[in-house]
């Protein structure tokens, strides 16, 4: 089975992440709706996080189906250019965790799938 794919778990991790997800980062100038679209295609996960009329591919998405350890980068050119790197939990239709956004620091995010 493809490692990025998830495992049948005995807790509360979905066996996938696939699907449509609102994600909102919880930064220093309050929430930040975004849209994060996650899909395999030809046995690879990937997908686009969209924000502000900009939609961008995600990078480096990796997904335990065992633990629901969720990791992807967004690499957004608006309002500046950022490598933003997503790393959190996946509990049933919700997740949340950390984004590291370079020089500006960390903050937190949360998620539910639609």
């Amino acid at each position: 089975m493809d490692k990025n794919a998830g495992i049948a778990g005995s807790g509360s991790a979905p066996v996938s992440v696939e699907g449509k997800w609102t994600v909102t980062i919880h930064g220093p100038t309050g929430p930040q709706e975004t849209s994060l679209e996650v899909q395999t295609v030809d046995g690879v996960l990937g997908g686009t996080q969209s924000s502000l009329g900009q939609v961008e591919m995600i990078d480096q998405i990796t997904y335990d189906g065992a633990s629901g350890e969720v990791i992807w980068v967004n690499k957004i050119k608006k309002p500046l250019p950022l490598t933003l790197r997503f790393q959190g939990v996946v509990e049933g239709n919700t997740m949340s965790g950390k984004v590291a956004a370079g020089f500006m620091g960390s903050f937190p995010f949360t998620g539910v799938k639609l």
